[in-house]
């Protein structure tokens, strides 16, 4: 890889098409997970999400169980997991359990949305998520990750030990602010959320603490969401991208449902008031041909300063999909011939 590309990882939310079954989106995803490891991605990572009909990633430590078995060298991890819907010490144990088993493979996303709607979150017996208490739960899940304390009656086991690595998640300025005073690398959710990317990059980046007890990081460390979708022509991009335009208006207008077929125009088939739903939601987008893309994401990386991009991409045929990764490695210089460097 060229040394002026930052690395590249995959964000996947296992997702179901119309007239899939969950099963097949599973297997769909551990397919993916298998040819983004072969192709020299850095991550790939799994979001938790409950309730929904599009995307079945709700038990990420069981799937990414799964994806460990089918990779070899690409870090796994949570992108990630909504802690206030978990237990620290569960979460620690399960996340132990998978390093113990599989060895120094995953990062632990953290994260304090609740990944679904209001009843479901109530259903999780979700807690408060409010920021003191976040970072405390962040602090408690690290504890129990990291060497044996002497004395202590509570212990993860297995996880004990393992320190595997956290990153902090966010979609606004609160999880900027967890990250900085805590010492964790930061990743920020521009796929969906962009409004506020600049100045939550700003915030962590102005006080970052690398002395925090909790710091694993020496120095500010980001990374940022992309929606992508490549193709041999900027006709076809744009055209498979309704898919995930489609999907962006389900989710925001709340009429949930598994990916539609890409179609030949929004406005035949989306009312007009619902239309800028689709923009608003994934204005940080690049979709089109291989050198457009790769363009354009050098000039987003380079502009925010990031240290790595994670991107997404949505397609209602799986085989797209795999194509679209596989068009953007080999644009942007990916070696499957060499390990990835698994770094935290």
């Amino acid at each position: 890889m060229p040394t002026s590309r930052i690395p590249l990882s995959v964000l996947d939310l296992v997702p179901r098409s119309q007239g899939m079954t969950a099963a097949t989106a599973i297997e769909e995803s551990v397919t993916l997970a298998r040819e983004v490891d072969e192709l020299g991605y850095r991550r790939f990572w799994m979001a938790e999400h409950h309730g929904s009909e599009a995307f079945m990633s709700s038990a990420t430590a069981l799937l990414l169980g799964h994806v460990a078995h089918a990779t070899d060298r690409i870090r796994l991890g949570s992108g990630g997991v909504m802690l206030p819907n978990h237990s620290p010490l569960m979460v620690a144990e399960y996340y132990g359990t998978l390093a113990t088993i599989h060895g120094d493979r995953f990062d632990l996303g953290l994260g304090r949305a609740p990944g679904t709607d209001p009843m479901t979150a109530a259903a999780l017996s979700r807690s408060s998520g409010h920021l003191p208490d976040f970072a405390s739960e962040v602090a408690d899940l690290q504890g129990y990750l990291g060497a044996p304390r002497s004395g202590a009656r509570v212990r993860a086991l297995p996880g004990e030990g393992t320190e595997v690595p956290l990153w902090m998640l966010g979609s606004s300025t609160g999880g900027a602010q967890v990250a900085a005073a805590l010492g964790l690398p930061f990743s920020f959710a521009s796929h969906f959320a962009p409004d506020q990317l600049a100045e939550a990059l700003a915030i962590y980046r102005d006080r970052f603490r690398a002395d925090a007890a909790t710091a694993q990081v020496d120095r500010p460390t980001t990374m940022a969401g992309v929606n992508v979708l490549v193709a041999p022509t900027q006709e076809e991009a744009d055209h498979l991208f309704t898919t995930a335009q489609l999907m962006a208006i389900r989710i925001r207008s709340g009429q949930p449902a598994p990916l539609d077929p890409p179609v030949d125009s929004l406005a035949a088939v989306v009312p007009t008031e619902l239309l800028p739903l689709a923009h608003a939601h994934q204005s940080v987008k690049m979709v089109g041909t291989p050198d457009t893309v790769v363009e354009q994401l050098e000039s987003f990386a380079g502009s925010h300063e990031l240290d790595e991009l994670i991107v997404t991409t949505y397609t209602y045929d799986p085989q797209m999909r795999r194509r679209s990764y596989r068009m953007l490695a080999d644009a942007w210089g990916m070696s499957s011939a060499s390990p990835v460097e698994i770094a935290s």
